[in-house]
């Protein structure tokens, strides 16, 4: 029987640490992940050339890729980071956001996948389908119908390529070799704010940073930035406010509050 999981204990941990978390991520969002990884007491940097990525990482704790604004040449920049995170040892986390949207994109992910050691993949149901093999097709980066059932499609994922998978939604799935998280935290105005996503993927990227035991790390970091959200809601009456309170709540939890509201079942 799995301990049980403490979320706040790995987020003291993220801020006594202050790991410094390496991006190669969304144009779209760049700011507001490394906003979330400061607001969490870690250290964001978002170095993209391929001529400094490798080095880059190595003064790095974790390494996050996200292929929301892909290019062919910087996928290649992210082989190169994700190589030197792989002989550093650190967790490598990959957001296969878009993933089942274009063949460029599909292709890329599978590049990325079969060439360097992902440790994390997370995406949303339509996502981590494509990336499982289904003829699944994705809105953009906005989740498609799956109708497999999502823990055993993580678990399969998970086996295959010996990583943790995370599965973001209402209820976010954590998928590792030795079983499932559910985490049951977050809101809904979360989905009414671009770029909740690609910080959920930072945010577990400091986390994995402090902790080996990646299931561990991913399902405790959607744990403690879910409830901000749900914090953040209380305080904000549409999507701006909204994302404004998330960072608050977030810089702000304390571990009376994460103790009494996380909902982790293992």
């Amino acid at each position: 029987m799995k301990p049980k999981l403490k979320a706040y204990d790995l987020l003291e941990k993220v801020r006594r640490e202050a790991p410094v978390v390496h991006h190669l991520t969304n144009w779209v969002t760049i700011y507001d992940c490394a906003q979330i990884v400061k607001t969490l007491g870690a250290s964001p940097v978002m170095a993209h050339a391929p001529e400094e990525v490798a080095d880059m990482t190595r003064i790095a704790s974790a390494l996050v890729l996200n292929i929301g604004t892909l290019t062919v040449d910087f996928v290649e920049a992210m082989k190169l980071a994700a190589a030197a995170a792989n002989r550093k040892g650190i967790p490598v986390i990959l957001d296969v956001c878009g993933a089942g949207a274009t063949e460029l994109r599909d292709r890329k992910v599978f590049e990325l996948l079969d060439q360097v050691k992902i440790n994390v993949i997370k995406g949303n149901a339509s996502e981590i389908a494509r990336v499982s093999g289904q003829n699944i097709r994705t809105k953009g980066v906005d989740a498609g119908e799956v109708t497999t059932d999502l823990e055993t499609l993580g678990q399969m994922l998970a086996a295959r390529r010996r990583a943790t998978v995370v599965i973001t939604g209402k209820t976010d799935i954590v998928a590792g070799e030795k079983g499932i998280y559910r985490v049951r935290n977050g809101h809904v105005l979360m989905t009414s704010v671009v770029g909740t996503g690609c910080m959920a993927a930072s945010v577990i990227g400091a986390f994995a940073a402090v902790e080996p035991d990646t299931p561990r790390a991913a399902a405790a970091a959607l744990a403690c930035y879910g409830i901000a959200a749900e914090l953040a809601a209380k305080k904000a009456r549409g999507p701006a406010a909204f994302k404004s309170a998330l960072f608050d709540c977030l810089y702000n939890l304390d571990r009376p509050t994460v103790e009494k509201m996380q909902r982790i079942e293992a």
